[in-house]
């Protein structure tokens, strides 16, 4: 018997990439992932709150159709 997924639980991921980071963010839920890359030099945390930010809007774009 498997665990019922919260609403709202992320999974990130966080892969270098020469000098840039690539960032997936997905919802756990439903499946939905996105990408964002951005500068190794820049703050986790930063480009975790990048990352979520554009699955929130994927998700509520996907909602409204």
């Amino acid at each position: 018997m498997s665990a019922k997924p919260e609403a709202g639980e992320v999974i990130i991921e966080m892969r270098p990439v020469g000098a840039v980071v690539r960032v997936a963010a997905v919802d756990v839920a439903t499946g939905t992932e996105v990408v964002v890359f951005g500068p190794a030099t820049t703050a986790p945390r930063a480009l975790e709150e990048l990352a979520v930010a554009k699955l929130k809007r994927k998700l509520s774009t996907d909602r409204g159709q």
